[in-house]
Parts: structure tokens; C-alpha cells; sequence
């Protein structure tokens, strides 16, 4: 497995899955390492997800659309509905906060917003956005969250999830301390040469999270995302890519990929505006995205023959 921590990149297999074995069973459920795929059987039930992005939570009034203050608010409201459903794991798609003007402000916000996320189910993974990473450093948000790897993958239920992180710039240059731009979104070398071998190495049907779009031609998309669809689409295990960045309900399929993109928890005032998800993913690689408020919901019967 792919970890960073913010110092550069590694790709010592043996060692991570050591790692992120003791890491997963200590978030206090079943999820497992690549290494114990061959114990995991799938049963009749649904793997169940919830799927939450850009709360952009921030002590400031609102600028334009983004209403930062109501984050807290949101996010009770989703807290409630999604733990009805008992989910096996929800994932933050990114911007979990807003860029502040210095660290100690940024650290602030951070503790609070993930302290009320802990509540949301026992196990939760951070995509990272680039908002998450304009102040603080990787390894200081990832530290705050209690994640110590931004790109990784595990076996859940019958089904293999891939975290992606392209919070790296065209020259290679991770995020951090305000030193990138946020459409300069790349998925460097050692991460796709990760993702190719990853996916070489399961034949269970597969999600990926990703916070850049990977779909798109545009400013909210990875840079290099035609050379990671070619690695997606080449595993031919694939079944969809959920995203956000972009703030918008969205649908594209792309070479037998479905590319879902969620709606910011951040834009608009009152809970009307409030958007989440509950993903379930079926043992015959069927998919159902239930999606509350302005979230669309979708749903994909059969699950596309490559």
C-alpha cells in the first residue's frame, strides 16, 4: 500500500500492511488489509458507506454561496441520518475545513469539526482536499484526524476501496503552507505506480475516493486524470470513482467507469441546502446512492461487464 505522510513518497508494501493492519483494527471494527482479502467472504447484506464532502467548516461569515458557520449544523443533521442506516464506514471526500490565515486558526478549526465528525460511525477516512493542505502540511492534518496514510486501500465486505490523494503539483511538490494552487491537482508517479500494482493484486469489484475530479475537462479536475482512468479502466475490476471539488451533483461514465461527484455540505444557508449520501454496495456488484436533501440520488442495477 501507497503511504504518505507528507515527507515524500514510499511504497514499502510489507511494511504498511504491517502498519495499517494494527491501524484499521484499532478504529474498533472488521476492516481489513490487503492481506487478509482471502478471509473476507461477502454476505447477502449490502455494504453500506456514507459519503459526506466539502464541509469547508471555518469560524467566518459567509463568502458568496459558502456558508461556514452551518457546517456544525449540517453535519448533525447527516450525523443522525446516517448512523440510522449503521454503516460499515463513512469517508469525508475532502475540503473537511477552509483555509485559514495561520496555523494555530486552522489547527482550531480542525479539532473542533473533527471532534462532532466522530460521531458519524466508528470507523471514518479523510480523502484530502486541497483546502485541507493550504495551511496545514499533510502530515499535521492527517495527524489531527488520526490517518496516518492520505492514499491507501482495504478490503471491506466483498469489495476493495482505494483512498486517492492528488494534492501534488505538476513538479512533484506535495501540498502545504499555502505553496500550490488549487487547479495545479496532479496524482504523481510513485501514487499511480501504487494504484497500478494495488489493483493488480485484487479481483474484488472496486470504488475509489478521490477529491479532484478525475472525470472532467476543466479547473476542478486532476491534471493527469486521462493516465489515472487508463490504470483505473485497465484492472477491469473498477465500478465507480466519488468525488467532490467541484460542489455539484454530477454523473459521467467513462469507459465503463461510473464518475459520481457530490454536493458541498458548504453552499447554501439552512438545512434545505444540506447535502450527504449512504452508499450501498451489493455482493452482485450492484451500487445504490441514496441521497438526502440536494444530494441526487442513483442507482446502477447491474454492474458494467468489461
Amino acid at each position: 500500500m501507497f503511504l504518505n505522510g507528507g515527507q515524500g513518497l514510499r511504497s514499502h508494501r510489507r511494511e504498511f500492511l504491517q502498519d495499517g493492519t494494527l491501524w484499521l483494527a484499532a478504529l474498533g471494527g472488521t476492516c481489513q488489509s490487503a492481506s487478509s482479502a482471502a478471509a473476507d467472504s461477502p454476505a447477502a447484506s449490502p455494504l453500506r458507506v456514507g459519503l459526506v464532502t466539502d464541509m469547508h467548516y471555518a469560524d467566518k461569515p459567509p463568502v458568496g454561496s459558502r456558508h461556514y458557520r452551518e457546517t456544525p449544523r449540517k453535519l448533525e443533521e447527516a450525523i443522525d441520518r446516517v448512523r440510522s442506516h449503521e454503516p460499515a464506514f463513512v469517508v469525508e471526500l475532502g475540503d473537511f475545513v477552509d483555509a485559514a490565515a495561520s496555523v494555530e486558526e486552522e489547527l482550531a478549526w480542525l479539532k473542533k469539526i473533527a471532534r462532532e465528525f466522530e460521531r458519524i460511525a466508528r470507523q471514518r477516512f479523510f480523502v484530502l482536499g486541497n483546502h485541507c493542505v493550504d495551511t496545514l502540511t499533510k502530515q499535521e492534518f492527517l495527524g489531527e484526524v488520526g490517518q496516518p496514510a492520505s492514499s491507501f486501500s482495504f478490503d471491506r465486505h466483498g469489495w476493495h476501496v482505494i483512498i486517492l490523494d492528488a494534492c501534488y503539483r505538476q513538479d512533484g511538490a506535495a501540498y502545504g503552507r499555502k505553496n500550490s494552487h488549487w487547479d495545479d491537482a496532479n496524482v504523481p508517479p510513485a501514487e499511480l505506480e501504487w494504484l497500478q500494482a494495488d489493483l493488480a493484486a485484487t479481483q474484488l469489484p472496486t470504488i475509489v475516493m478521490a477529491h479532484q475530479r478525475l472525470d472532467e475537462h476543466g479547473k476542478h479536475s486532476v491534471r493527469n486524470r486521462e493516465k489515472v482512468r487508463e490504470v483505473l479502466e485497465s484492472s477491469q475490476n473498477v465500478q465507480a470513482v466519488f468525488q467532490g471539488h467541484s460542489h455539484q451533483n454530477d454523473y459521467q461514465e467513462i469507459g465503463g467507469i461510473h464518475y459520481v461527484t457530490l454536493v458541498a455540505m458548504v453552499e447554501g444557508a439552512g438545512p434545505e441546502n444540506n447535502g450527504y449520501s449512504l452508499l450501498e454496495l451489493f455482493p452482485d456488484r450492484s451500487m445504490k446512492l441514496a441521497g438526502f436533501r440536494r444530494q441526487a440520488s442513483r442507482q446502477w442495477p447491474i454492474a458494467n461487464e468489461r
